[in-house]
């Protein structure tokens, strides 16, 4: 479907998501349904929503550690595999091998579970 998108509207097409991921069938739905302009593939789309994300916790005020940025893009390359992410993922890999919940916890505090609510929301 996402090649014949790419033949039919090109101009309206970013990247080669057809050997991608499952999750490209989210902007597939976006596009036929009209609800975006653009067909791009769900990882990009996630990517372009987190930096937006960042960049406006940064306008507030809100300043990450560099080992909290690297906590939230494995919380964003999650969401962009997964569609979502919960406290139970931390028990997976590469949040596991990382000190998972315990490390999470450290890093952000009570301050977890709203970012994880607000990651969910802004980047699906």
């Amino acid at each position: 479907m996402w090649n014949a998108y790419e033949h039919l509207e090109k101009a309206k097409v970013r990247g080669a998501g057809a050997q991608k991921l499952l999750t490209n069938i989210i902007s597939l739905i976006r596009f036929a349904l009209k609800q975006t302009n653009e067909l791009v593939p769900f990882d990009l789309n996630v990517d372009e929503k987190f930096k937006a994300w960042i960049s406006r916790q940064e306008d507030l005020g809100r300043e990450f550690t560099p080992q909290q940025i690297e906590w939230l893009t494995m919380i964003k390359n999650h969401i962009a595999t997964s569609l979502d992410i919960s406290i139970d993922v931390f028990e997976l890999m590469p949040f596991y091998e990382r000190g998972g919940l315990v490390k999470a916890r450290q890093l952000f505090g009570d301050d977890l579970e709203k970012v994880l609510d607000e990651l969910n929301g802004e980047l699906i």
